[in-house]
C-alpha cells in the first residue's frame, strides 16, 4: 500500500486533466470573484451608478434610499461570493437564487431586459457549477 501523501482535498493528476473538473475549477473562480467584486463596488459605484438598476417597487418597499439599498445587497453578494469558495454546491444555489431576484428587479425595470437575459444565463451557469460541487465537492457529514 502506497500513501503519496495525497489528501481527500488534493486532486489526483487524473482529476485536475478531467474537463468536468476544469469547468468546476473556472464556475466556482468566477462565482467566488465576480460577487464579491461587484458586492465591494456597490459601495463605491466605481462600475456603474448601481441604484439605477433598483427598479422603483423595490426602492419603494426597502428602507432608507436606493443607495441603502447597494450597500445591503453588496454585503449579501460578498456572502454569496464567500459562499461558493468555501461550500460551492450550496453557495451556487444562493448565487442562483440571488441571480433570480435580479432577474425579476431588471425585468421590472424597463430597459434592461439585455442584461437579464445575460443573467439568466448566468443563473444557468451557477446551477451547472452546483451540480458539479455535488462530484467535485461534495458536501461533509460528520459521522
Amino acid at each position: 500500500m502506497s500513501t503519496e501523501g495525497r489528501t481527500a482535498r488534493t486532486p489526483s493528476r487524473e482529476t485536475l486533466s478531467d474537463p468536468a473538473y476544469q469547468a468546476f475549477l473556472a464556475l466556482r473562480t468566477v462565482f467566488t470573484v465576480a460577487p464579491i467584486v461587484f458586492g465591494l463596488d456597490k459601495f463605491a459605484n466605481l462600475l456603474t451608478d448601481w441604484p439605477g438598476y433598483l427598479a422603483p417597487w423595490i426602492n419603494d418597499i426597502v428602507p432608507g434610499s436606493g443607495q441603502d439599498a447597494m450597500y445591503i445587497i453588496g454585503v449579501i453578494e460578498i456572502v454569496a461570493g464567500i459562499a461558493v469558495a468555501l461550500i460551492p454546491r450550496y453557495g451556487a444555489l444562493l448565487v442562483a437564487a440571488w441571480l433570480a431576484g435580479i432577474i425579476i428587479n431588471l425585468l421590472t425595470l424597463s430597459g434592461f431586459y439585455d442584461v437579464a437575459l445575460r443573467d439568466f444565463g448566468l443563473l444557468v451557469a451557477a446551477l451547472a457549477l452546483a451540480r458539479l460541487a455535488t462530484k467535485y465537492a461534495p458536501a461533509r457529514h460528520s459521522s
